[in-house]
């Protein structure tokens, strides 16, 4: 009742309001044959799309795990590459969700252009990529980047923010003039797609939704699902 009794005032006619709320979604279509026989290639053309709509963090996606309790987490990452068939996003390691991977590697990404009208639902394996790869792609960032990562015990609890400019400070200093390592703890991960999902928004909620599910052969099957 506490929390009732300081909910600011407006607060229930607001959250009442939020039922209301909705879109009309009538920019596009979807259907089977425009998203041809490889989603990899449609995801990448839709990508592509968003790219050129000029969409604020086009590349941001939800990453979903599940950790060795079978709790789910979600967050935010962002996608920094498609190799092949892979997804690869880099991470601490160590993290929450580095461990959550390590107790179970079946993950799913979540791309919303909400511009667009569309989302795309990827689920896979992950697992970490060559460390050729990760120290490439480390070595292409900025030298801040770089200090943050070996800077931040990514999820681990600390008593204030103090810690991490102290110790920003001191690797910092550590790597003056000098060609910064990457961290072993830190590089990427590459994402296995075993089904991709395909989110059109249309008119009167019946959304255009096509799923590729790949089977036992490893052959791409296409299917379209109810809104």
């Amino acid at each position: 009742m506490a929390g009732i009794k300081n909910r600011p005032v407006g607060a229930d006619a607001v959250l009442k309001d939020i039922a209301d709320i909705r879109t009309e979604y009538q920019m596009a279509a979807l259907d089977e044959v425009t998203v041809g026989d490889d989603p990899v290639a449609f995801f990448t053309q839709w990508f592509i799309e968003a790219q050129k709509a000029e969409l604020s963090e086009v590349n941001a996606m939800t990453l979903a795990t599940v950790n060795a309790d079978n709790i789910p987490h979600a967050r935010v990452v962002l996608l920094k590459g498609l190799e092949g068939e892979e997804f690869v996003f880099y991470t601490n390691y160590d993290s929450a969700k580095g461990r959550d991977i390590a107790a179970n590697p079946n993950v799913c990404l979540m791309f919303f252009w909400k511009e667009l009208e569309r989302q795309v639902r990827i689920q896979g394996i992950a697992g970490k990529i060559a460390a050729e790869k990760s120290d490439e792609y480390f070595h292409s960032r900025p030298d801040g980047g770089k200090i943050g990562a070996w800077t931040s015990p990514q999820s681990s609890v600390i008593p204030d923010r103090n810690v991490l400019d102290e110790r920003y400070l001191q690797y910092e200093k550590e790597f003056a003039n000098k060609r910064i390592p990457r961290p072993e703890h830190w590089g990427g991960y590459g994402v296995k797609p075993v089904s991709i999902e395909f989110w059109q928004g249309r008119i009167s909620r019946l959304h255009d939704r096509i799923l590729f599910k790949k089977n036992e052969e490893g052959v791409w099957k296409k299917m379209r699902l109810a809104p």
